[in-house]
């Protein structure tokens, strides 16, 4: 369960493979690189807990240092390529990191980046020279590229998107075990997914991310072969499942939708039969466009419910799906509670506050108070999602508390609506949200990413509220629709619906009107 034992048993295997550039790093080559890195991280004085900080598009070199912060024993913190240099070094900052990883891709925000860091932290840069920054390559070659003498596992410290405010770092107190010791979460996953040596795993999504970092990383503990995409395109995926035989993928809900949008001739002309296993996570699926993905490529959808906190962990098979459809699994990793706003479980089929017993700890870092607001009484942890479950255990999520409309006092979950607007054929994507109303406090709003912007208008707009008024009911349903060329959507498929609403909300303290 590390790459240090492929690089002994199959060092010229493949760990994983560049879908852009094609460049192939082996166990062998990875084993090396990631010993320099620890050789480095050590000689710069970091020890047992330290934190560094990885800001990086996916590149070949991305595993290396992840690889090297592991087998030191360090937290390393894998930061958006996306952000601001201000936005980068405020989680630089929060999570204490003693060292910056940055490439040369990202050298505009680089240059604005280090002139914010604190003094005493080390920016080092990875294909090319900036100032203010040391090249990252001469410092590694000069390393030895065997292991250092105190190898002990350290761990990923990752950061929500803060979509709902400033990101939180989630932190999960490191053990002192040996490099290769295994989780039981890592146990439950390889089980669940049949995951083994001979698997080759696509990954279409930003490593910095928590699901997708994770997953290529046990893949390479358990000796597969993964595929990067260097940046997802829908047909481009479907070219490399057939390229390379792929057998397990991780995915979210809107590739799945771009994929199903594409003309049925492009996705008639690959062969994607030797997926087995594709994972799907971090937003509830339409239980439409699920349906549809289970028809073109099978049975082979695993979708999961759980959060960087790793405080419980929900999964359902396709098949178990297809006979509780819309549900995201019974839990595997802690027990399932719905408690309603006075704090106590709510009744078998009622929507309320999902809570974990019995999880994995975990804390906000610097954060005590929200810490503190994750917990109940029982000591139960929430990650915030509305839910219900049904007589059979199986969990349906609603929405996220934060996201809820209220208007005239009716709870309004805007999910329902987006499931049911995202399979209008004239629809690439779209966010409800709840914005002012004198009357009744708020009103519901559709914000809609058509296929073709030519169709944006009072017609289209027309149409999209039919649709939905047609499957719910008409308080669940858009009272008017905006167009947008494109949703302010994170790579990884979260939609920032704050920046949405901020829009309509202005600068109000409270959504009291």
């Amino acid at each position: 369960m590390h790459p240090f034992h492929h690089a002994k048993a199959m060092p010229e295997k493949p760990a994983y493979i560049m879908a852009g550039s094609g460049e192939v790093v082996t166990y062998g080559e990875l084993d090396r690189r990631s010993n320099r890195y620890a050789q480095l991280f050590r000689s710069k004085g970091l020890t047992f807990g330290d934190h560094i900080a990885i800001v990086m598009e996916n590149n070949a070199r991305y595993f290396e240092a992840c690889w090297g912060a592991q087998r030191s024993g360090l937290y390393f913190t894998c930061i958006s390529s996306r952000l601001t240099a201000g936005e980068t070094a405020y989680i630089v900052r929060d999570c204490g990191a003693k060292l910056v990883i940055a490439s040369d891709a990202l050298r505009a925000m680089a240059a604005d980046l280090v002139r914010e860091l604190d003094d005493g932290v080390l920016p080092l840069i990875l294909g090319g020279d900036l100032e203010g920054w040391t090249r990252l390559e001469p410092l590694l070659e000069a390393q030895p590229d065997t292991p250092i003498a105190d190898e002990i596992a350290g761990g990923d410290m990752l950061y929500s998107s803060g979509t709902t405010g400033r990101p939180k770092g989630v932190k999960v107190a490191l053990t002192g075990d040996a490099i290769d010791a295994i989780r039981p979460l890592h146990q439950v996953t390889a089980k669940l997914y049949d995951m083994s040596p001979e698997m080759v795993y696509l990954s279409p999504a930003p490593l910095y991310h928590a699901a997708p970092l994770r997953f290529n990383m046990q893949v390479q503990k358990i000796g597969g072969t993964c595929i990067v995409m260097e940046k997802f395109d829908a047909e481009w995926a479907l070219q490399l499942i057939e390229k390379y035989r792929a057998s397990h993928s991780q995915w979210v809900p809107t590739m799945f939708v771009r994929m199903l949008k594409l003309p049925p001739e492009v996705r008639a002309k690959y062969d994607v039969s030797s997926m087995r296993v594709a994972i799907h996570a971090a937003a509830p699926c339409p239980v439409e466009v699920k349906r549809q993905m289970i028809e073109w490529w099978g049975p082979v959808l695993y979708e999961y419910y759980a959060g960087s906190e790793g405080n419980g962990f929900c999964a359902i098979t396709s098949e178990e799906w297809l006979a509780h459809p819309g549900s995201v699994g019974r839990a595997l990793v802690g027990e399932l509670h719905i408690v309603g706003e006075d704090g106590a479980d709510l009744p078998i089929g009622e929507a309320g506050l999902i809570y974990f017993a019995n999880g994995p700890e975990f804390s906000y870092h610097n954060d005590p108070g929200k810490t503190a607001e994750s917990k109940n009484e029982a000591g139960w942890t929430t990650l915030g999602d509305i839910g219900r479950v049904d007589e059979e255990g199986y969990l349906y999520l609603t929405d996220r508390k934060a996201f809820m409309i209220i208007s005239g006092g009716v709870n309004i979950y805007p999910q329902e609506s987006e499931d049911v607007l995202i399979t209008h054929p004239k629809v690439a994507d779209v966010a409800v949200i709840g914005v002012p109303n004198e009357d009744f406090g708020e009103e519901v709003k559709a914000v809609v990413q058509p296929m073709d912007w030519a169709d944006a208008g009072p017609d289209l707009a027309e149409e999209l509220m039919a649709h939905c008024r047609r499957q719910l009911s008409a308080v669940k349903c858009p009272r008017s629709v905006d167009f947008e060329k494109e949703l302010p959507r994170h790579p990884t498929g979260k939609l920032y619906k704050r920046l949405l609403r901020d829009r309509y909300w202005g600068n109000r303290d409270s959504r009291i009107v």
